[in-house]
């Protein structure tokens, strides 16, 4: 049975998000249109771009992107292709096509540099994005990254995370994702085996390797302001994962390990994690 709940979450989170003045829209991309939020903030920081994880969408950060409003510009959250509002590519979902995606998509609606703040895969999207246009990055936040080089072994266990062919195996992950899994985990498990089929995230997870990962020099080289958050509660990537780009990443880069925070930390603490990302970018400057 196709997904019901999910989709119906996602709709009523747009409709609360545009009667809160975000703007839906969608902008062209190589591969296709892609759908975004926008909005204009009352604060005096650059605009803040959010990336966000694999088979996931840009809605759910919605308590974080109405928070960060009070500190920045603008605020400004796309939807991957085949994620969330965004149709599906016009070729296959591949890493390098998904960075084609989503770089053109931050041209077409930012205009400045931006805090570019990027979740599990939008981790890796973001560290990517700020290799190729260091000039577009004011500060970067990663928050649980994916891309780090890994074992055969670690590879193949992550892949295996998402195989969810049950709803047991469905439960299990999302215990995974989170700090204290949410009240509601038990009414969407039945739906994310499906969830997890469509197109897109079959794709990146058959094509993506250790290839794509960046290489230490080059994370070192990287000259704006970088914010490592890898909650205490991280249950889904390896403890490995957060070594190597605590050992890769420049030496300004900041480290830290909240309490409080699993996985996705803007489900967990939504408050907090706007919180920290606003007061990092406020101190942010460039070597």
């Amino acid at each position: 049975m196709p997904p019901v709940l999910l989709p119906l979450a996602e709709h009523l989170g747009r409709l609360v998000l545009r009667r809160r003045g975000f703007a839906s829209r969608r902008v062209s991309t190589p591969h296709g249109p892609v759908h975004a939020y926008e909005a204009p903030g009352s604060g005096g920081l650059p605009p803040a771009v959010l990336l966000h994880g694999l088979g996931s969408a840009a809605t759910p950060f919605a308590p974080v992107l109405d928070r960060l409003r009070r500190d920045v510009r603008r605020v400004v959250a796309p939807d991957f292709p085949g994620h969330g509002f965004s149709p599906a590519a016009s070729v296959r979902l591949t890493p390098g096509a998904l960075l084609e995606s989503v770089t053109a998509a931050i041209d077409a609606l930012v205009d400045e540099p931006a805090i570019v703040v990027g979740h599990s895969l939008g981790g890796a999207v973001a560290l990517h994005y700020a290799l190729a246009r260091p000039d577009r990055v004011h500060s970067l936040v990663l928050v649980s990254p994916a891309g780090a080089r890994s074992t055969d072994q670690e590879w193949r266990a992550l892949r295996e995370a998402f195989d969810v062919g049950s709803r047991a195996e469905a439960l299990a992950l999302l215990d995974r994702l989170y700090h204290r899994t949410p009240w509601f985990a038990p009414l969407l498990a039945h739906e994310l085996p499906a969830s997890f089929e469509r197109p897109a995230v079959r794709d990146l997870l058959a094509s993506a390797s250790n290839e794509d990962a960046p290489a230490p020099d080059a994370l070192r080289a990287l000259p704006m302001s970088i914010l490592l958050l890898w909650g205490q509660s991280e249950r889904l990537l390896p403890e490995t994962h957060f070594e190597y780009f605590a050992t890769s990443l420049p030496a300004h880069a900041v480290i830290e390990r909240p309490v409080g925070f699993g996985h996705c930390p803007h489900a967990d603490a939504p408050d907090a994690l706007a919180a920290r990302i606003a007061a990092f970018a406020r101190g942010a400057t460039r070597r």
